[in-house]
């Protein structure tokens, strides 16, 4: 096979919108375009001379078929693969690989890699905002029906005590009155928070550290551990609902390594950005990731579906509401709230937009 010529890298890099990358005999960078750029969060002047090991990392395979094509100036292509690059993130691509011939550069390869949308990410998340929104539409209505008679109990139970001489009678409507009361702001949690967050430019890492300590200072035998990015910007969100989302998430790690009494328990905060990257269906110029990790016995499959609807738990003392309103304040912040469980590995991940000089 004769390998197409061409004059330049930058008459292909003007002729294609997809992201390209071409690479010499012994896998350095030539150039890349600007879509190249953005896909893999790094400049043309600082890809360039670059072997393309130090852009995408951990991946043999990948290495061996550009050789590979280089020997035998064979193109091919290979569709729904995941590569890991050198920001730690991973890449959902279809892509080509064609030797092409330079007059100035000798053989080379370009690469042409067109970026997936993640639909089972998507789907995912549809499933999570579905099964919430149903939970809440219901207990809405559920509330609202079972507030009127307890409003009537309390009444009653209130004219009742003024009508009682004795004290010791007294005791009985108390325990009514305040019983109805337990029901009603237990209602009131279950619907979700009604107030309106009060935003500022908060650090998510301060936010992280606060609750780490605090958990840490009630469970002295897991080990909680930070693995934060420090470039991440601050986030104009309201602090104290950063914090309940948190603290609940963690507290269910706590609850979840205590249930299989794991004497090595470990918590893991990890925060990193990611770049246009779509919560929803709105897709944001940067969005703050943050993982919150455990080791527990994981969320058994019949819950996963609905673990962010209001009651449902898999511990025998938990209210099931502490997932339900974490997604709820998540979602006042234009965030989700996703997870991926499997047994000793239970990640739950926190979505939130970062506001840009252009928003």
């Amino acid at each position: 096979m004769v390998a197409t010529e061409y004059n330049s890298p930058q008459t292909i890099l003007d002729n294609l919108h997809s992201a390209v990358i071409v690479i010499g005999e012994n896998l350095q960078i030539v150039c890349m375009n600007p879509a190249a750029e953005m896909l893999f969060h790094i400049s043309n002047k600082r890809a360039s001379r670059k072997n393309i090991r130090k852009l995408i990392i951990k991946e043999p395979e990948f290495f061996d078929r550009l050789e590979q094509s280089l020997i035998t100036t064979h193109p091919y292509n290979v569709y729904d693969d995941q590569l890991h690059i050198h920001n730690k993130q991973t890449i959902d691509v279809d892509y080509s690989v064609s030797p092409i011939q330079y007059t100035d550069n000798g053989k080379c390869l370009l690469l042409e890699f067109t970026r997936l949308k993640p639909q089972h990410r998507i789907l995912h998340e549809e499933s999570i905002l579905g099964q919430y929104e149903a939970g809440k539409s219901l207990l809405r209505g559920l509330a609202h029906e079972i507030k009127n008679p307890l409003g009537g109990i309390r009444g009653a139970a209130q004219l009742l005590e003024r009508e009682l001489q004795d004290d010791n009678n007294r005791q009985f409507t108390q325990i009514i009155i305040n019983e109805t009361d337990r029901l009603k702001n237990l209602l009131d949690r279950m619907v979700g928070p009604r107030s309106l967050p009060t935003k500022s430019n908060i650090n998510i890492h301060k936010v992280l550290e606060h609750v780490r300590h605090l958990v840490a200072a009630e469970n002295d035998q897991i080990t909680i551990l930070a693995d934060y990015d420090p470039s991440i910007p601050e986030l104009h969100a309201d602090e104290s609902m950063m914090i309940q989302i948190i603290l609940n998430i963690t507290r269910n790690a706590v609850t979840a390594i205590s249930a299989i009494n794991n004497e090595n328990g470990k918590i893991v905060f990890k925060t990193r950005t990611q770049r246009n990257f779509n919560i929803g269906p709105k897709s944001y110029p940067l969005v703050a990731r943050i993982d919150i990790e455990d080791n527990g016995g994981g969320i058994p499959a019949d819950l996963q579906e609905k673990i962010f609807m209001p009651m449902i738990t898999g511990h025998a003392e938990g209210t099931g509401l502490g997932l339900s309103i974490a997604q709820s304040l998540a979602q006042q912040h234009n965030g989700i709230i996703e997870f991926t469980s499997k047994q000793k590995k239970t990640v739950f991940t926190l979505l939130l937009p970062i506001k840009t000089n252009n928003d």
